[in-house]
């Protein structure tokens, strides 16, 4: 809604008409003037049935009085407003005709020329800035200089306080107009000037506010605020929130408030957006447009019906015990808790069906529903859920649920025991959870049963003062409260917290608790801007919590736990925006700042970029390296880590970090830094180099947290890549020519079980490497793949070459059965049955089980820098689901090679054997003689490779004759399998022959259809 005023001359009487267009209401000033008086009731009758064209739209007329009256003879005016109007600003302060006196000026042309009353307050403090007494002539100043403001009506002091030295005074004025915001100014600082003192005013009446009325629970509320003075540019405007308490909270952006200053592009409307309205957010909220020492405020009520953030339901007894009577009924009373709240609700709880209301009990700051439920022993597999529902005045619910553990008879459990905590009989795989933490301490503990065996007792009680600082860091985080003041508290409480013994068996909950306020405090930082005040406190709060052991929990909690930590202090740094030159140094973290061309030390490492565009920030950190999660195989990470950040960051930074060398054993040195989207280790982008002075130098295109690894995994170099490269080339085009040889003579090679059995292996074998090997080349860049693409090959290879292995491992047993059982040889269907099993089935099964082995796990199935399976440690990572398998037929190859040659040595093949078989026998041995020690030998030094040591010269060797062997394998099988295979050789010259004898058949046949022609 708007108003607009239009001022028409007819006469001395002037007219007020509201009039309505469309959806939007207008105020309009009418001026009748003529010679003669004309009568006034018959002007505003014409106008209440009056109709206007406004372009299209048609204006109707609502209401219309008369404002003013004028009476103009000659020289002489005489203006009055009528009785509940009152002389505009414009005409008070040109003309000097203030509130409700008659005006002798012409003001005709003046628009608008009488206003309706409004009540405006005007609330102000003064603090003198001389120790002195407030006395009657104080006020007196203060009257007079206020005394001046159009519609003036009162000023009342409230009230007087001392402050320090310095006396402050309280006031009230009213006034009966609104107030043009310089004029205010003007009144405040003469009354400064008079009283030597300071002043500050808010005013109410000044800005309109929408009303919301009562709101969902967790629904969307926009409050917006309109400035009625559209002629000034103010200097700010913000929210506030009163709680009922009458704590007044700034508002500002956050994860749950979001704050539009300019909304529908005004600088005269500010709107306010809670996205998630709760018990918090309800109360009193306070727009406000500042202009100098004048604040203008509006207040409306937000009320939410409201619904229990927390439900705290209690079971006694805690466990219900079966195990005696499985016929039994046992009564459970239950006991469920919310604070003490201004919303009525409707509680009833549900078990098996039944439903029944609750009333409520004030306890102290809680309401209390109690209630007794009937547990039945009877073995279910369904769970014992007891639901407590709570429902508000606007329909909403909230639902409650507890499992209540029964231990039935035969079940294992755990039995009961007591130390600080009494932890009762539960069955195996329950979670017990006790409230009962030390004095100053809030939180719970837990102890799970696993068997029959107690884990152990992990608290989550933590220090009440620190717990208060989270509470905190969350409403700061969610926009409430949100002051560069407010962040040094937070901070500051931080600090005292991470003071404490950081050996007591409660030092890793307030760890816990700690990081989430830095978590808190980082994603406030998103949205709020905070001053390098903070920074002192945060530095030293953050290095106090790496000199905890952080014990207590296990090895993933304490990942999880560093990732937070590195994440937040990096946010946070990055965020925090910085004036001062100097840093800040503490035991376990060292910040220090640059510009332009960068060049600093932190914890004797050199941090040197090029040219930069903004504020570089370089904080290291201690005791964190070990902490996070190595991903890097058979590496040992050194003990600092350093976090690079830059403000205004809009080029890519080259940057370059110097680290001493922490252990001398010649290992190779990696430079890796923290991929925050994957949390783990990444290499990406980075290189390392040795320098003279036991010296590692880091060279990154790109900001981050770095830091130097010693690997044994890493053996990549040039000549090995090109020996790959140009390998899996080689027996790529070996396959696919000896696959072509295969598909030409296998009518003609196949005529006995034996080489039937003997070429459907090796074919398979052919195939399966050849798939293999184009995996192998297309996840040759894995930096460039994506994380699907990755995983696909990964899986592509694991599976093809396990599938190559077993048709190698069938052909081999295949040979010795044939060998030793000569008068029972093998029929196709069975071999081809069981080969079936184990070269397809297996591979498929084994890779499957891995994969969902690791997804269940969340253990990683491979990674991200090789596109291969994870190398954790002995017996560890998924690389053992292709290790294992391959290692069996290795063995199983080397035995048959030995058995079949041992039987051949003794024995010659029986009589009974067709010629036809004993070449195809002395074939397959040749072959498997062959492949084996291909197959098998390189296997067989990869084993090696990964027990010896990287600095010996075995270990070198061992990588050569690997990586030689493996990339020619394509070829050596096309060797074996064509050239070293006389049936073959024979059909391959048979069908060249035959293809040159038909072609000089055909130009013989030519050469005589010439001749006769010519005769």
């Amino acid at each position: 809604m708007f108003s607009r005023a239009c001022l028409f001359l007819i006469g001395a009487v002037y007219l007020y008409a509201q009039v309505i267009v469309a959806e939007y209401v207008f105020t309009a000033e009418l001026m009748v003037a003529s010679n003669v008086t004309q009568d006034a009731n018959s002007i505003l009758l014409a106008l209440n049935t009056a109709e206007v064209q406004v372009d299209t739209t048609t204006v109707t007329i609502l209401k219309s009085e008369v404002v003013a009256e004028c009476l103009i003879i000659g020289d002489e005016t005489s203006c009055n407003c009528s009785t509940g109007y009152i002389w505009s600003n414009p005409v008070c302060y040109n003309y000097n005709c203030c509130r409700e006196t008659p005006c002798a000026q012409n003001v005709s042309d003046t628009t608008p020329l009488c206003i309706a009353k409004v009540n405006v307050l005007i609330k102000g403090s003064v603090r003198l800035n001389t120790p002195e007494i407030w006395g009657s002539n104080d006020e007196t100043l203060l009257k007079a200089a206020f005394d001046v403001l159009n519609g003036f009506v009162s000023l009342n002091v409230t009230g007087e306080r001392i402050e320090g030295e310095f006396t402050c005074v309280d006031f009230e004025a009213n006034v009966s107009v609104r107030c043009s915001t310089p004029k205010l100014q003007a009144v405040v600082d003469e009354a400064q000037m008079n009283l030597n003192a300071d002043i500050s005013v808010d005013t109410v009446g000044m800005v309109a506010i929408n009303s919301l009325g009562k709101v969902l629970y967790q629904s969307v509320a926009v409050m917006t605020c309109t400035f009625v003075e559209t002629n000034i540019k103010m200097d700010s405007n913000g929210w506030n929130l009163f709680e009922t308490v009458g704590e007044r909270f700034p508002l500002n952006n956050g994860t749950v408030a979001k704050m539009n200053p300019a909304c529908n592009s005004s600088e005269f409307c500010a709107q306010l957006t809670i996205q998630k309205v709760t018990d918090i957010w309800s109360g009193i909220y306070e727009c406000e447009f500042k202009k100098g020492s004048v604040r203008h405020t509006a207040i409306t009520e937000l009320s939410v019906a409201l619904l229990p953030d927390v439900v705290t339901l209690k079971m006694d007894p805690p466990t219900v015990d079966c195990s005696a009577d499985a016929d039994a009924k046992v009564p459970v009373a239950v006991t469920a808790t919310i604070p003490v709240c201004t919303e009525t609700f409707e509680v009833s709880w549900n078990y098996n069906g039944v439903k029944k209301p609750l009333v409520e009990t004030p306890v102290g700051e809680n309401l209390v529903y109690k209630f007794n439920a009937i547990i039945s022993c009877v073995k279910t597999t369904d769970p014992h859920t007891i639901k407590v529902t709570f429902k508000n005045s606007m329909k909403q619910e909230k639902i409650a649920t507890v499992d209540v553990p029964v231990i039935y008879v035969g079940a294992k459990f755990c039995k009961e025991e007591t130390d600080s905590v009494p932890w009762p009989k539960t069955p195996a795989g329950n979670t017990v959870i006790s409230d009962e933490c030390a004095v100053g301490r809030v939180g719970y503990k837990s102890r799970t049963c696993k068997g029959t065996i107690w884990d152990d007792v992990f608290s989550h009680c933590v220090n009440a003062e620190l717990n208060e600082v989270l509470n905190a860091a969350e409403d700061f985080a969610m926009g409430l409260g949100s002051t560069q003041e407010k962040a040094l508290d937070i901070f500051s409480g931080l600090l005292n917290s991470s003071t404490s013994d950081p050996n007591s068996n409660y030092s890793t909950a307030d760890v816990i608790a700690s990081i989430n306020v830095l978590d808190s405090m980082s994603k406030a930082s998103e949205f709020i801007v905070l001053g390098d005040s903070v920074l002192p406190t945060l530095i030293h709060a953050s290095s106090n919590m790496l000199s905890n052991t952080w014990s207590g929990v296990n090895t993933s909690i304490i990942q999880n736990m560093s990732t937070k930590y590195l994440q937040s202090v990096e946010d946070l740094v990055r965020n925090i925006k910085v004036n001062q030159s100097n840093g800040v140094n503490s035991t376990n973290l060292e910040l220090k700042f640059c510009s332009d061309y960068c060049n600093m030390t932190v914890f004797d490492i050199d941090v040197d970029m090029n040219k930069t565009n903004g504020t570089v920030k370089a904080v290291a950190l201690k005791n964190l390296m070990g902490r996070l999660k190595n991903n890097i195989d058979d590496s040992k990470p050194d003990s600092i880590l350093v976090s690079v950040t830059m403000e205004r960051n809009s080029s890519s930074p080259e940057i370059r970090l110097v680290f001493p060398q922490e252990n001398l054993s010649g290992e190779k040195r990696l430079c890796v830094f923290w991929h925050t989207w994957v949390n783990k280790w990444s290499e990406a982008g980075c290189s390392a180099e040795t320098i003279p002075g036991n010296r590692t130098v880091c060279e990154c295109n790109h900001l981050t947290s770095f830091a130097v690894m010693m690997s044994k995994s890493d053996v990549s170099t040039p000549v090995l890549d090109m020996i790959t490269n140009v390998g899996l080339g080689v027996s790529v085009c070996s396959l696919l020519i000896f696959l072509i040889v295969e598909y030409l003579v296998w009518s003609a090679v196949v005529k006995s079980n034996l080489s039937h059995f003997r070429h459907t292996a090796i074919v398979n074998i052919a195939v399966f490497l050849l798939l293999g090997n184009c995996s192998f080349l297309a996840s040759s860049f894995p930096e460039s793949l994506s994380d699907n693409w990755c995983l696909i090959l990964t899986i592509c290879k694991h599976l093809f070459y396990l599938a190559m292995f077993n048709w190698m491992m069938c052909m081999s047993v295949m040979l010795v059965h044939q060998l030793i059982f000569v008068f029972t040889p093998l029929r196709k269907r069975v071999f081809m049955f069981f080969s079936s099993i184990v070269g397809y089935v297996f591979p498929i099964f084994i890779v499957g089980s891995s994969y969902t082995y690791c997804k269940y796990t969340e253990k990683p199935y491979y990674k991200k820098e090789t596109c291969w399976l994870v190398f954790e440690r002995v017996l560890e990572g998924s690389i053992h689901a292709f290790l294992l398998p391959v290692g069996t037929v290795i063995m199983i190859n080397l035995f048959s090679m030995v058995v079949v040659i041992l039987t051949l040595v003794k024995s010659n093949v029986p009589e009974g054997s067709k010629t036809d078989e004993k070449e195809t026998a002395k074939s397959i041995l040749k072959v498997v003689v062959f492949l084996t020690p291909v197959f098998g030998l390189t296997w067989i030094i990869g084993f090696a490779e990964l027990m010896l040591e990287d600095s010996s010269s075995l270990h070198i060797i061992a990588i050569y004759s690997f990586t030689i062997l493996n990339s020619f394998q394509g070829l050596f099988i096309l060797i074996t399998g064509v050239f070293a295979e006389q049936k073959v050789r024979e059909e391959i010259i048979k069908l060249i022959m035959a293809k040159s004898k038909r072609k000089s058949e055909s130009m013989k046949n030519l050469t005589s259809t010439t001749d006769t022609r010519d005769k």
